[in-house]
């Protein structure tokens, strides 16, 4: 069965990380012909059946809400091919479960993600300690016309600073994939939690802030769960995560700057404090959202419509709280927003119970890549942080990777696997 026809597919999902750093456009390419494989593989072989049928049944009312969506949206145009384009990643969840139902081997293709995602995690450093990548690319980051201490690091991605957001979405599958190996192996088993410092000051070294505080959720949450330490020696080593996250933020003066000068210093006095609250970005964003929201509470203005509605000349004159921008980068404002109460009841709903259903296998499985999938799901939903836009295509690839591997990896979740 493990034929030329699954090589294809198999050398396309192994290379997806690299798809997702040569840009948008690679990556989807890569994702609609990886997804398509699986019409071309399954239909003509009737002895495959998908045993476990309710995530696609669900994914697939996912999907219609969201061509729905689009038809009462406030520009049809604007969120059509993100909400059509949802297909894709149900075909690719479909596939991923199958490429791991064939061949338990396929696993392997972890040993390729893991090669590229500690390739790019050292290139962060290296930016950060000398202001450029291994490739010559840098940014600088300007307020107000003033190039500020420092710049956020771009590493692979050229100019989008986003290599925190990559690393936080493959370490978790990463470090799940080591820690199984670690755990079995007596001697280096302290190895693990050297990494995932290793990977959380990569983030925080970006200059990432939301990433950062995210990862350090997710991390700490992850360090929790592991079952080879014991509950002091877990205490000592959360403590000394925390202690090592504070001092990575004061060693250098730009991190220093997003974490704690950029807000701490512009809320010393009562009139900094209000002049803040007032004048924030993300407060007016914030603020922006629930007013969409209060102006369309039930199904919202349409995926990908908060800009087409906060940036129209007419509604911005009349409702004053509108602030023009593509998102409001929040993931509960922006849904409840663009979908309505109604809209993100079905969206959260739907995601929150196919996570969760599976938790009970997952424990017993002792899975730590599974387990790591899991903790990348639920840090998207950490409330208040700034996010970026949740079906943005960077955005919801890193999240159905997770999402996919989560149940394909384990044979009592893959769907393919009679139970």
């Amino acid at each position: 069965m493990n034929n030329f026809k699954t090589y294809i597919p198999t050398i396309l999902f192994s290379l997806l990380p690299i798809s997702i750093i040569l840009g948008p456009s690679i990556s989807l390419i890569n994702i609609v012909i990886f997804s398509l494989y699986f019409l071309i593989i399954y239909f003509p072989q009737n002895n495959i059946k998908i045993h476990d049928t309710k995530p696609v049944f669900l994914l697939v009312i996912l999907n219609l809400y969201l061509v729905f969506n689009s038809l009462i949206s406030v520009d049809i145009s604007s969120g059509v091919y993100r909400n059509f384009g949802f297909l894709r990643f149900i075909f690719f969840f479909i596939m991923v479960n199958y490429l791991f139902y064939i061949n338990e081997k396929n696993l392997n293709i972890l040993k390729v993600w893991t090669i590229i995602f500690f390739v790019v995690l050292i290139d962060i450093y290296i930016e950060r300690f000398t202001g450029s990548n291994i490739l010559g690319f840098s940014t600088s980051l300007f307020a107000d016309g003033i190039q500020t201490r420092g710049y956020r690091v771009v590493s692979f991605f050229r100019t989008e600073q986003i290599p925190g957001a990559f690393i936080c979405g493959f370490s978790f599958i990463v470090l799940g994939y080591i820690l199984n190996y670690l755990k079995f192996q007596k001697n280096l088993k302290i190895f693990g939690f050297v990494i995932i410092l290793f990977c959380l000051i990569g983030i925080i070294l970006t200059g990432e802030r939301s990433n950062g505080l995210k990862a350090l959720v997710g991390f700490l949450i992850f360090v929790a769960i592991i079952d080879y330490v014991k509950i002091k020696n877990k205490i000592l080593i959360l403590f000394g995560f925390l202690a090592i996250f504070f001092l990575t933020i004061n060693f250098s003066d730009y991190v220093k700057y997003r974490y704690v000068d950029q807000l701490f210093s512009k809320i010393k006095t009562k009139d900094e404090r209000e002049y803040f609250f007032e004048n924030s970005l993300y407060i007016k964003l914030y603020k922006s959202g629930f007013y969409v929201f209060k102006n369309n509470p039930w199904l919202g203005v349409g995926n990908k419509n908060y800009r087409i509605e906060a940036c129209d000349p007419k509604k911005n004159s009349v409702h004053k709280e509108y602030y023009c921008l593509t998102h409001p980068h929040q993931v509960y404002i922006e849904m409840l927003a663009e979908h309505g109460i109604i809209g993100t009841i079905i969206i959260i709903s739907i995601i929150f119970y196919l996570s969760f259903r599976i938790i009970r296998k997952i424990i017993d499985s002792k899975n730590y890549i599974q387990a790591g999938c899991l903790i990348y799901l639920l840090i998207n939903f950490v409330p208040i942080l700034p996010s970026g836009s949740f079906f943005n295509n960077f955005n919801i690839t890193l999240f159905m990777i997770n999402f996919s591997l989560m149940y394909a990896i384990n044979k009592e979740t893959n769907i393919f696997q009679k139970e």
